[in-house]
């Protein structure tokens, strides 16, 4: 069987569309592959999420209430700190708020000794510092509850840290004091070590 020119042809049509149909097929698409979807959950999965998250959402305005109520406390006992600028200033104010003390007890208290101690850190994180000072007096009894009375009374956050009594003249029953006050400091006023530690 002999091949005609028209029939040459033909086949070479045929093998140039069959070059071109396998280019196509095979030639690499830069369409990003389709994306994998997760099997839908399933009904109760999803109404199970849809309760909690409301629960939550119920929840939210007491958590904000509780939250004010907090942030209000703080600030009302924020509000006793000695504030000063520097740790020696914060010293002397409780220093001061003990002479007034002591000036309105009956008869005045008169101190025999001041020791300014230092300012130590006070609970964890850094926020606060106490501002330590004793002092040393004779005074009866009733006096010494008058003066923690008057000292627990006050707006600045002054308590007692330690306390020791001896007793001095037995016939005029009066009492060797020596009290150690701490006074409630902004932490930026607690020494720092160079290491960054509060000593």
């Amino acid at each position: 069987m002999t091949l005609t020119a028209r029939d040459k042809r033909a086949l070479a049509a045929l093998g140039v569309a069959l070059v071109v149909s396998l280019a196509v097929y095979f030639w690499p698409q830069n369409e990003p592959a389709p994306a994998v979807v997760e099997p839908a959950a399933s009904v109760k999965a999803s109404e199970k999420r849809l309760e909690r998250v409301r629960r939550l959402a119920a929840q939210l305005p007491a958590r904000e209430r509780q939250l004010k109520a907090m942030q209000q406390e703080l600030a009302r006992w924020e509000a006793g700190l000695i504030r000063a600028e520097t740790g020696q200033q914060a010293q002397a104010d409780v220093v001061q708020i003990l002479r007034e003390i002591a000036s309105r007890q009956t008869p005045p208290l008169e101190f025999a000794s001041v020791d300014i101690g230092r300012i130590r850190p006070f609970g964890k994180g850094g926020h606060y510092g106490e501002a330590l000072v004793s002092v040393t007096f004779d005074c009866a009894i009733e006096q010494l509850v008058n003066l923690f009375a008057d000292l627990a009374a006050r707006p600045e956050a002054v308590v007692t840290d330690e306390i020791r009594i001896t007793a001095t003249r037995r016939k005029d029953k009066l009492l060797r004091v020596q009290l150690r006050v701490a006074g409630l400091v902004p932490g930026s006023l607690v020494p720092q070590r160079k290491g960054g530690a509060a000593f």
